[in-house]
């Protein structure tokens, strides 16, 4: 059984968060500048009257308004220098007009995206055995854990089964290997990175010897780090992970992200709604 205790190396960056924007529509002559406007789903847009008689009134799509003085009162065409902001919470295309001065032509639209997903953050609904289907053979196994007992952060462990490559210092014949890696985790990101050892040199019960296994790697703190894994992910069934290594022969495609997605879900756990 591994027993390990690593401080972690982690790579914290923050959550995106989702900012509703504000654009801003004027009246002006017989135009609204812009007339077309593309926003997302939670952005607001502020209309204005630069001058002349005018109001906002939409006539199709999924948000209703008729704005001059204010919103909330089925306002007619006015001549004052009102300004009114109106919310987009659902996607489509609005369509609106001046009501006074529709017919020559004073009429715009907004198109609203469907507003973007948040991205996953870590938790233990990503646990599980995960793959490259384009190299399936070898793969990661992660499991994401709660507090420990008197413990003050979450603990991921994550063992890619995978093989030795050429010209490995760990080459010991079996053609094997097991990285192990561990390390606390920031349950407000979608992406942690794991300080990752490598042991060799035991063999099949019954001649396990614990004094045969040896680890493979450089560093002295902690000694003999094969190295780190990089997991990051997209949503609760696809990410990439990409690791980092000086030991001869895993060094090839350091730093490079190799796309993963989910082989196995624990019984009992859900994706969050996304």
């Amino acid at each position: 059984m591994l027993k390990l205790l690593l401080a972690a190396a982690l790579l914290h960056l923050p959550a995106a968060a989702v900012q509703a924007t504000t654009f801003t529509v004027t009246a002006s002559d017989f135009n609204f500048t812009p007339s077309s406007l593309t926003i997302n789903a939670g952005d607001t847009v502020t209309f204005k009257n630069a001058g002349g008689f005018h109001n906002v009134h939409s006539t199709s799509g999924p948000t209703s308004f008729k704005c001059s003085n204010d919103c909330a009162n089925n306002n007619a065409p006015s001549g004052n220098a009102w300004s009114d902001t109106v919310t987009f919470p659902t996607a489509g295309t609005i369509n609106y007009q001046c009501d006074q001065h529709a017919g020559m032509g004073m009429i715009g639209s907004i198109v609203v995206n469907a507003a973007a997903p948040p991205p996953i953050t870590l938790g233990g609904y990503l646990s599980g055995n995960w793959y490259n289907p384009n190299q399936g053979g070898h793969g990661f196994q992660l499991e994401f854990t709660n507090f420990a007992t008197g413990g003050t952060t979450f603990n991921m462990l994550a063992i890619w089964f995978v093989y030795t490559p050429v010209a490995s210092t760990a080459n010991d014949g079996s053609g094997q290997n097991w990285i192990y890696a561990q390390g606390s985790y920031d349950t407000t990101t979608n992406t942690v990175t794991l300080p990752a050892i490598l042991q060799t040199g035991a063999r099949f019960p019954p001649n396990f010897n614990p004094n045969d296994v040896r680890r493979v790697g450089t560093g002295p703190n902690p000694p003999d780090l094969w190295g780190t894994l990089t997991f990051t992910f997209t949503d609760c069934n696809n990410g990439t992970v990409s690791w980092h290594s000086d030991v001869p022969g895993y060094n090839n495609a350091n730093d490079t992200p190799l796309p993963i997605q989910r082989l196995t879900q624990i019984a009992g756990t859900t994706c969050p709604a996304q």
